[in-house]
């Protein structure tokens, strides 16, 4: 039986009790693995030292992200701990069930009431923008109607089951990516680690005639639009990718430093970027005109000798990648920077043309034929999302009796 509909915020009570000098540890909402140890997510320290102004939650308490619940950033505490101060934390009253609200707070349905009420888009505060979030009083204002206790905890149950095979169903498909990714990494160290142990290595300097890097003056913070002038920005580079929509827009009246725009064959390299990342090369082509270097990126310029595929193919290998993120520094493990000395010494295959131009082709090949699986294996992580969404949608919302639902394949039923 289905209680009238009522404001959410009947169903639940906001705790807003601090730490103070009790120090339980301290927990994250993930969108994807639900309230779980901080530790578990990142070895970062928090932003705050002291943690006294932090919310305790008990088990069996929801914790809402305020600025991502929209996207699923939501889950039930298996545990008493401390949660950031902007988290709601939210205790479901003696007629409602706790992982039922959860999945209730996660349906489309749900998501879109949610989305509707958030407050802050495009405002700011002291001069930077407000991230949109929702409010408490907004959150409770949403009116439902839930069924009953033992209805509730029948759903939950249903759910719980079923979203489990299906999280186990992305995960094997996940492995899958991690597979290709690790076998595309190991047939190119392989093929660089070949022509190394028959011809030797030189370092990158032999061939250089020289680097250089722009400026990064203050731009907007959207990408440039066609016959805008744009300064790319760090993420424009992945190791063997150039992402030219990754950009800002130069602000109009500011005189962009045209000795800086990027041509089709430039070699670039990041000098700053997240230890993964830094150092990341990549060989500009068919790029569009009025787009910047930063003072992050450098340019370099070879010698007729070596090719600048050849050169950004071998720096996507592990050797030059370790390289990288052993001699970056960095205040904080978020931007880690390296110095283009560092960059001179990385060891190149000592071979010519012909050589260098057979590796950048197999190489070139063999991604080619792994990238034609990866779009497979994302189609079928997107269905399960859907599927996912869909049955928490239909089950909370009375589409179908979860008690005639048990034992038939209900994620192949339930329309996406």
């Amino acid at each position: 039986m289905t209680s009238p509909e009522q404001r959410l915020k009947y169903f639940y009570r906001v705790i807003d009790q601090r730490a103070g000098e009790d120090q339980p540890p301290l927990l994250a909402v993930s969108i994807h693995h639900g309230v779980v140890p901080r530790s578990t997510l990142t070895d970062d320290l928090p932003r705050a030292e002291d943690l006294s102004n932090y919310k305790l939650c008990e088990q069996g308490d929801i914790v809402l992200n305020r600025m991502r619940a929209f996207q699923g950033a939501i889950g039930v505490s298996s545990t008493r701990g401390l949660v950031s101060p902007d988290y709601l934390v939210l205790r479901p009253g003696p007629s409602t069930e706790a992982r039922y609200l959860h999945h209730l707070f996660r349906s489309k349905w749900f998501i879109g009431e949610m989305s509707s009420r958030l407050r802050g888009i495009g405002g700011t505060e002291n001069g930077a923008v407000r991230t949109p979030r929702i409010n408490p009083e907004d959150l409770g204002d949403i009116r439902v109607a839930l069924p009953s206790l033992e209805e509730q905890r029948r759903i939950a149950d249903f759910l719980d089951a079923e979203i489990s095979r299906i999280d186990r169903l992305s995960s094997r498909q996940q492995q899958v990516m991690r597979l290709l990714d690790e076998r595309e990494s190991a047939q190119l160290d392989l093929a660089i680690d070949n022509l190394a142990g028959r011809h030797g290595t030189v370092p990158l300097r032999r061939f250089l005639w020289g680097v250089d890097q722009g400026s990064s003056p203050q731009c907007e913070a959207v990408p440039a639009g066609d016959g805008e002038w744009g300064v790319l920005k760090v993420s424009c580079l992945r190791p063997g990718f150039f992402l030219p929509h990754e950009n800002k827009r130069l602000p109009n009246g500011a005189d962009p430093d045209r000795t800086s725009e990027v041509r089709d064959g430039d070699l670039l390299i990041t000098r700053a970027n997240t230890p993964q990342l830094v150092g990341s090369t990549a060989v500009v082509r068919k790029v569009r005109s009025k787009l910047l270097l930063s003072d992050k990126i450098f340019r370099v310029r070879l010698s007729h000798e070596i090719s600048p595929e050849f050169v950004a193919t071998v720096a996507r290998g592990s050797r030059i990648r370790a390289l990288c993120a052993a001699s970056s520094n960095g205040a904080s493990q978020s931007m880690a920077n390296i110095r283009f000395e560092e960059v001179k010494a990385w060891p190149l295959p000592a071979v010519g043309p012909d050589l260098q131009r057979d590796l950048v082709e197999r190489i070139s090949r063999s991604r080619a034929q792994l990238d034609a699986l990866r779009p497979k294996v994302n189609r079928q992580l997107d269905l399960l999302a859907e599927r996912r969404q869909a049955l928490i949608t239909a089950a909370v919302t009375g589409q179908f009796d979860v008690s005639t639902a048990s034992g038939r394949n209900v994620t192949d039923g339930v329309s996406a």
